[in-house]
């Protein structure tokens, strides 16, 4: 059991020593296409770290850290450029976008202000304001004049200022008391008119209540003549009644 794991450890080492020997012996044009970088390339969009890091992690040149560009192999023609371009996988690419080249800045003048745009970021963007020294300005500018100073003003005018503020104070205070006049005035026709609807209603219902009052008397006595005149017919019955009984007797006595 044990030779034969021995011979297949043995197998797998030797096909690990022949593709390190394939790897060893390859192309002097594949090498140095490895070691060659494009110095435009380094100098332009993949100037950061990070991509140096990966550059030479990842395709076996080394990139000085001190900003020199130039590669170990020289610089490369125009040919193994263009080729090289064609090896770059997308993640070079993608690094690219993340280091754009810095746009060039742009000034605005306004009047004495000078508006200065910065480098456009991803979280915004900023601008730089130089304001221009006074030395700087041009004589044509407009000048700011002093305020003009207030007048003395004399006793008279003072007079003149509290007489006239008197007059605001009487006219104001005249206005007031009209207006409580006013008031006042209308508060006494509303109580007027009150009374008055007041007074009418009590007079009209004593007219109203006198009016039954007359009324259920005149019944009251119609009713009463009434009895009367039928208590007279009862006793004129009676006393014929009597004056015939009377008669009666007397013929048979």
């Amino acid at each position: 059991m044990a030779a034969p794991r021995e011979q297949a450890q043995g197998a797998q080492s030797q096909r690990l020593e022949g593709r390190e020997a394939r790897r060893d012996v390859a192309s002097p044009t594949q090498k140095d296409r490895m070691n060659r970088v494009p110095e435009s390339h380094i100098q332009g969009s993949h100037r950061g770290r990070g991509w140096e890091a990966w550059a030479g992690r990842g395709w076996g040149w080394e990139v000085p850290r001190g900003g020199d560009s130039t590669c170990s192999a020289g610089l490369p023609p125009p040919t193994a450029y263009k080729e090289k371009m064609k090896e770059l996988s997308v993640l070079s690419l993608i690094c690219s976008c993340f280091y754009p080249q810095p746009h060039p800045n742009t000034v605005y003048q306004y009047g004495d202000m000078e508006v200065k745009q910065l480098d456009k970021r991803a979280s915004g963007q900023s601008f730089e304001v130089i304001l221009k020294s006074p030395s700087d300005l041009s004589p044509e500018s407009p000048v700011l004049s002093s305020p003009p100073k207030r007048k003395d003003t004399s006793l008279e005018e003072l007079q003149k200022r509290l007489e006239a503020a008197e007059e605001r104070r009487k006219t104001q205070e005249a206005q007031v008391l009209k207006q409580l006049a006013e008031r006042r005035e209308h508060e006494r026709e509303v109580l007027h008119k009150a009374l008055e609807e007041n007074n009418n209603f009590s007079r009209l219902a004593e007219e109203k209540l006198n009016y039954k009052m007359e009324l259920s008397k005149e019944i009251r006595e119609a009713h009463l003549a009434a009895l009367r005149e039928r208590l007279r017919e009862k006793e004129l019955h009676a006393a014929e009644v009597r004056r015939n009984k009377e008669q009666r007797e007397e013929m048979s006595g």
